[in-house]
Order: structure tokens, then C-alpha cells, then sequence
């Protein structure tokens, strides 16, 4: 039931993404076929081997080198900030540059989190009411790869990681008094992100009156909405919107969920948002029927990135959230973003194959 879910979401991402990638015609001529072509060559066909790769290695041996993976994919992030090796783009430096493409670590650092801390989590869980064995070296694993994020600067994928860490530390059993704890570092961190990045000082005001600067910081929002809103309830029709092509940013990217609300309308929105749905409720299934903790935090973990990856794209374009440039999960332009959910789906669907019967 979970590949399936997969496979919808895989095949009606492409589809949509095709649209959208049709708008680019009238921005950037000739853009549109390579766009196409490393989303479904690069993203979906290297996707699906590691997909199936992730499933069918021995799931003992993930959990033994699940430290080696963290480690790894945190070096790989840091190599973004190697002079000619990185890419920097609207100020910021998340891109490894290899020439013919560009790769965001960003998204596997995702991937080797979630296992460092199930690997932590699991044998740890009943000693989690120790600070001393739990909430600090709880914060020490978070510390290396938000430091990362933030210094890129990537407070978006940040905020998923100390999110998804908090979820999987308090599934595994810790005491409610470190949720008041990590709540106001949390919130120490983030007053001290908005004082030192005017930037996300701006997209907090945008939030809060989007009408106030239609014209620049929040221009996004407002056509967004105006997508949105002229889908109606069944949509334009595949293919049909026109804020893709000369007004809405990023309609391949951070507003393809505002295209294809336009497009299907209220009814295909409620689908997509379903199938999300079902794909987290699935994955959290698997998780509590894991044969042990370590696969049931690694199907928690990946679930919840997936889904909340999804709602925060979702609730950004309707105005519920503040922008925060995640992209829509299988469906947002991103070949390394389509490969690392894809492996994600392949340890989930590991899990699944070793669970109790």
C-alpha cells in the first residue's frame, strides 16, 4: 500500500511539474526540456534505483553504518562552502556545482540525521530521563548539521531538522520537561535568527500583511492566492494556468502547489493533500509495527519529513505559514530533492519488510 502511494504521488508529480515547467517557455526559452529532462532522467531514474537500493540492502547493516552515513552526508554539506566547488544563488550557498548540474546536499543531510538519531535513540531510550544521557547528547547531534543549515544560510530546512529531531526524541520516550527546554532554545534561536537576517524579519511582516508589499517581499504570496483562487472547484483544466507564465515565481518550484490548485482546483487540491495524507498515516503504520526501535524511529522520522516538508510548502502558498522555500516533495523541480525522498521511501518500505507480523 505504501509503494503504491509512492508510485501515485511519483506519476502525478511528474505530470504536474510538466505543466508548470511550461510556463518557463515564456521566461527562459529552451529551459523547459532540460528542467524536464534531469527531473525524469536524473531525479526520477536515479530515484527509483536508490529507492530500490535502500529496500533491498540488509537492514542490519543500515543500522551498523548509520553514524558512517551521518557523518558523510554532514562532510558533504560542509563542501558547499569550498571556494569554486560551491554555488551561491539569491544569497545563499546550498549547491555543490559539478557543471552539467548542481546538487543540494542539504537534502541527504535529511536522510543521515534521521539515522544518526534512531542509531542514538534506540538503545538509549530508557536512560532519555538523564539529561546527562539524553537532552544533551540530544542537542549535540542537532548542533553540527542546523549550525550547517544556518550558515548557508537555510533556516528552513533547519527549523525541519530540530522539528523532526524533537518528534523522534519524544516518541522514543523522553520526559516532557526537556519539550519546555528545547522550546525556549528554540525560541532564543529563532529571535536571534530574525535580529542578525532582515530577511526573515520581512517574510514574518509579509505573513502577518501580505497586502503591505504586494509589490515586492510580498508579491509571491499575493499571486499565489490569486492561483489559488481562480481554480475554483475543478480547476481550469491540465495545463491551463496562466499564472505560470508571466506572473507567478517559481512555478516549477516553491509554487507548484499554487499551479496545480489553479489548474484541478479545490478537488484536486483535497487529492494531493490526501494522497500526503495517506503516505504519513502509512509510514507511521510501519513504524509502529517495526520488529525493533531503531526501525520504528527511521519510518517515524522519515514519515514526518515527508509530510511536514509537504504541509509547510502547502501552508506557505495559501498564506497559513510564512514563505519558507521548501519544495513540494516528489513534485517541486529539484532532481536531489526527488532522489532523497525516493531513498527515504525505500528505508521506510525496509522497515515495513522486517516488520512484525
Amino acid at each position: 500500500m505504501f509503494f503504491m502511494i509512492v508510485l501515485g504521488l511519483i506519476f502525478a508529480g511528474f505530470a504536474i511539474f510538466s505543466s508548470a515547467a511550461l510556463g518557463m517557455l515564456a521566461r527562459e526559452s529552451g529551459s523547459i526540456s532540460k528542467d524536464i529532462f534531469f527531473q525524469s532522467g536524473l531525479g526520477l531514474g536515479l530515484g527509483f534505483i536508490a529507492l530500490f537500493a535502500a529496500r533491498a540492502i540488509s537492514f542490519t547493516f543500515i543500522k551498523r553504518v548509520s553514524p558512517y552515513i551521518y557523518l558523510l552526508t554532514i562532510l558533504i554539506t560542509a563542501l558547499v562552502f569550498v571556494p569554486e566547488l560551491g554555488h551561491t544563488a539569491n544569497g545563499a550557498t546550498r549547491w555543490i556545482d559539478f557543471g552539467f548540474a548542481t546538487v543540494q546536499p542539504a537534502e541527504f543531510l535529511k536522510i543521515g540525521f534521521v539515522l544518526m538519531l534512531a542509531w542514538w535513540l534506540s538503545p538509549h531510550a530508557r536512560q532519555l530521563a538523564d539529561q546527562k544521557k539524553g537532552l544533551l547528547p540530544f542537542i549535540a547531534i542537532l548542533t553540527l548539521p542546523i549550525s550547517l543549515l544556518l550558515a548557508q544560510p537555510n533556516t528552513s530546512n533547519a527549523i525541519l531538522l530540530l522539528v523532526t529531531g524533537a518528534v523522534m526524541y519524544f516518541a522514543a520516550g523522553a520526559p516532557w520537561r526537556d519539550f519546555g527546554i528545547l522550546a525556549l532554545l528554540s525560541v532564543v534561536a529563532f529571535g536571534i535568527i530574525i535580529s542578525v537576517r532582515p530577511y526573515a524579519l520581512e517574510r514574518i511582516k509579509t505573513f502577518i500583511d501580505p497586502s503591505a508589499n504586494s509589490l515586492s517581499s510580498g508579491y509571491q504570496i499575493q499571486q499565489s492566492l490569486i492561483a489559488v483562487g481562480s481554480g475554483g472547484l475543478i480547476g481550469r483544466g491540465f495545463g491551463q494556468s496562466v499564472e505560470k507564465f508571466s506572473y507567478l515565481p517559481e512555478p516549477s518550484g516553491d509554487s507548484i502547489f499554487a499551479v496545480f490548485a489553479e489548474e484541478t482546483g479545490f478537488v484536486g487540491a483535497i487529492i494531493l493533500i490526501a494522497l500526503f495524507l495517506a503516505l504519513s498515516a502509512r509510514g507511521i503504520v510501519i513504524a509502529g509495527r517495526s520488529a525493533d526501535l531503531f526501525g520504528g524511529l527511521v519510518a517515524l522520522g522519515f514519515s514526518f519529513v515527508i509530510i511536514l516538508q509537504a504541509f509547510t510548502n502547502i501552508g506557505a502558498m495559501l498564506g497559513i505559514i510564512p514563505l519558507t522555500g521548501l519544495p513540494l516533495p516528489f513534485i517541486s523541480h529539484g532532481g536531489t530533492a526527488l532522489i532523497a525522498v525516493l531513498i527515504m521511501c525505500g528505508l521506510i518500505l525496509n522497515v515495513a519488510s522486517h516488520s512484525r507480523s
